[in-house]
């Protein structure tokens, strides 16, 4: 208990506007990082003082946006054939990729339109690879953008609801449920990656 303690003090006292949007960059790639451990603990600590909610929702908006980016942009110009390639490859599984993700989120898009990068933002298993199959169609960027935006911002808002929610009911619940949650969270990021280790020995 106190390696995760002393690990959540220091992942709390490094978490800023501008790691909250790095974080939320990377979580919104293909790398396997829940924003479930990033908005809700910047929320718990917006409700210490130390910063303001509304940024904190800004700026990992605006990061997931950048990630969101990324994966449309490398989409648009490999195109499928490599993409797919990649996917399927052992370092595409590494990163917890696979050609069945990818093509669940390309037949996704194809049912939903444009508007699936608003509403996968809000689906788990979708929301980090809903972009991709956004480049492979070549969707109009500026309402990849729009509606990026607008889903991951409202992904957003809902974890950080939780977060300041927990940081005012702290004591009624427990006084140690923000360790707690980073030590789920980061179990749960560990047993990701040893899951995509043993699929890449598999392969």
């Amino acid at each position: 208990m106190h390696f995760f303690q002393t690990l959540f003090e220091w992942y709390m006292a490094n978490l800023n506007y501008f790691s909250i949007a790095l974080l939320m960059a990377i979580e919104s790639t293909f790398l396997p990082l829940p924003s479930e451990v990033v908005i809700p603990f910047a929320a718990y600590k917006a409700g210490q003082g130390d910063l303001n909610v509304f940024i904190v929702v800004l700026m990992g908006t605006m990061g997931a946006l950048t990630g969101s980016l990324i994966n449309y942009t490398l989409a648009y110009y490999l195109g499928r054939p490599i993409v797919y390639k990649f996917a399927g490859s052992k370092l595409g599984k590494m990163f917890l990729l696979s050609e069945e993700k990818v093509k669940h989120a390309e037949e996704y898009f194809i049912r939903n339109g444009k508007t699936s990068t608003f509403i996968g933002r809000l689906v788990p298993g979708i929301r980090h690879l809903i972009s991709i199959p956004a480049g492979l169609a070549k969707m109009n960027l500026r309402d990849f953008m729009l509606f990026t935006f607008i889903g991951a911002g409202m992904w957003n808002v809902i974890l950080a609801i939780i977060g300041y929610y927990l940081y005012a009911v702290r004591e009624q619940i427990f006084p140690y449920v923000g360790h707690i949650l980073f030590a789920v969270g980061l179990i749960f990021v560990v047993y990701l990656i040893i899951k995509a280790r043993k699929n890449g020995k598999k392969a």
